[in-house]
């Protein structure tokens, strides 16, 4: 009887050593199994489509090559957002440089290059021209006025440019998703200009980044730039995407599994953006 009681023992020992000490060795953690399943499912997801965390007027339209969210209020974007990729970072088409109305919107909210003309403000693109050479009806679109805020001169030629570059050389690599656009604050700085629209001047910009989406190693990060001239490192305007989402109200790729998205966008290591 002693004999059948220590073979039950040992049997019982056995089973509870497969299954909950071998089987410990094979576990992964969450962002382990998100980072599989983001690496299948990138083709069919919008990762750079924000949510807005506080009300204001919008259009929402869709472009070729990217996504606005126009204010008839502002006459300026909410936000713009597109995805980059090498096969969009080849050269089809030269700079367009013909700012127009955007056909989509009604004559009484179209605004035109000439509400620009005299303010002292540049002209500047939230999806840039430079990331829609690969095809001429995205390089037609990226100057349509949706897509454009007033911007300070130095700022747009200068260090939201090299800003721009930076995210061409990512998308090189692997495929990233960008969201743009201008931060009000409650009392503007700048004012307005314009002649018959009333073009709210952004107090500053922001722009947050996705990428490696397809190699399983998902990380993110934000920047502001204030709408003023500066000639300074990227550093200098890093910030976390959790910090850009509290100050632009915005919700960042949401779309993202909440683990994963908790990870990429509390923290940055500007080291895996060189």
């Amino acid at each position: 009887m002693n004999k059948l009681y220590t073979t039950i023992i040992l049997v019982l020992l056995a089973a509870l050593y497969f299954a909950f000490g071998q089987g410990q060795e094979n576990e992964v953690s969450p962002l382990q199994e998100k980072e599989t399943s983001l690496s299948v499912e990138t083709e069919n997801v919008r990762y750079e489509i924000p949510v807005s965390t506080k009300e204001r007027a919008e259009i929402l339209l869709e472009q070729y090559s990217y996504t606005v969210s126009y204010n008839p209020d502002l006459c300026i974007p909410n936000w713009v957002a597109w995805e980059l990729n090498a096969e969009k970072l080849v050269e089809r088409e030269s700079r367009n440089s013909k700012f127009v109305p955007n056909p989509k919107l009604p004559e009484d909210k179209a605004i035109t290059t000439k509400e620009y003309t005299g303010s002292g403000w540049d002209r500047g693109h939230m999806c840039p021209a430079g990331d829609n050479k690969y095809h001429w009806r995205a390089m037609n679109e990226s100057f349509y006025m949706t897509n454009i805020c007033p911007q300070n001169h130095n700022l747009n030629r200068g260090d939201w440019k090299e800003l721009e570059e930076a995210c061409r050389r990512w998308a090189e690599v692997e495929p990233v998703y960008i969201v743009c656009g201008p931060i009000n604050y409650r009392t503007p700085k700048y004012g307005y200009i314009g002649k018959t629209f009333r073009i709210r001047v952004p107090d500053a910009f922001f722009k947050v980044v996705l990428t490696g989406m397809q190699s399983g190693n998902p990380r993110a990060i934000g920047f502001i730039y204030k709408n003023e001239a500066g000639n300074n490192k990227r550093d200098k305007y890093v910030n976390t995407v959790d910090e850009v989402e509290r100050i632009a109200s915005m919700d960042f790729f949401s779309a993202l599994p909440d683990d994963v998205e908790r990870y990429v966008e509390s923290e940055y290591n500007l080291s895996d953006w060189p």
